[in-house]
């Protein structure tokens, strides 16, 4: 796998389709069926400094600035989603600092400056996952919050076939593959959990919690008979970590 590679080609897939094709993943919302307004994870942040790994088209960040954080920041791979967000943002009379760089890299973003970083559905795209949370690590004050969500490695692994649960990939498997959606392509890596876990220990983060389980009253209200719903009442869909750094 060559990174630089997986940068051009996924960059690519973001400045030209988007978030038209895949959708936004957004705060209050983790994943499909994990919320934030259930989970409460980041509590009161009013008056605190947020920096947001993977912001796309920016709407987290304004459920973050609505909420009456003190300092935005983002960094996005996509020049093209730094654009949606700045423009998103200034309509809803919100101000951040947006920096157009793969999250791997030193960009220029201050160091033991935030009370917050989080991602949502962003971090698995980084090409090194334990040089992205030391990065991270270094941005936060001590005792900073690290909270992301990603597709649950299991989800990635399982199929519906006929109403039933079929294994088709290796959970083992963490090797690049190449994506196919909507006459574009993406790279991904799907990472076991253990590895996100060990990652974040070694960048000195200690885990506060974890969430894998759907929102029963999420499904419930969305009246969802999708094979994607009917996977989720029986396995993790997403997972959502908040750790500390020491």
């Amino acid at each position: 796998m060559d990174k630089n590679s997986v940068y051009k080609i996924n960059s690519y897939y973001w400045d030209t389709k988007g978030n038209d094709f895949l959708r936004a993943i957004v705060l209050p919302f983790y994943g499909a069926f994990v919320s934030e307004e259930k989970c409460q994870l980041f509590g009161d942040v009013s008056g605190k400094k947020m920096l947001e790994i993977g912001c796309g088209n920016g709407q987290s960040l304004q459920y973050q600035g609505e909420r009456k954080a003190s300092e935005l920041w983002a960094v996005d791979i996509s020049e093209k989603q730094i654009e949606k967000a700045t423009q998103h943002l200034k309509a809803c009379g919100l101000s951040a600092n947006l920096i157009c760089s793969p999250m791997e890299e030193e960009c220029g973003i201050p160091v033991d400056y935030f009370d917050f970083v989080y991602s949502i559905y962003a971090i698995g795209w980084t090409t090194d996952l334990e040089g992205t949370f030391c990065r991270i690590a270094s941005y936060l004050k001590k005792d900073g919050v690290f909270i992301f969500s990603w597709s649950h490695p299991i989800h990635k692994c399982v199929v519906t076939e006929d109403n039933r649960l079929a294994f088709k990939k290796n959970y083992f498997d963490e090797s690049w593959y190449s994506v196919s959606l909507d006459e574009g392509e993406l790279t991904l890596s799907d990472r076991k959990l253990s590895t996100y876990v060990n990652a974040l220990a070694k960048a000195g983060f200690v885990i506060e919690q974890m969430i894998e389980q759907s929102d029963d009253e999420i499904m419930q209200s969305r009246d969802d008979n999708s094979d994607f719903a009917k996977k989720a009442k029986m396995l993790p869909v997403t997972f959502v970590v908040k750790a500390r750094k020491l």
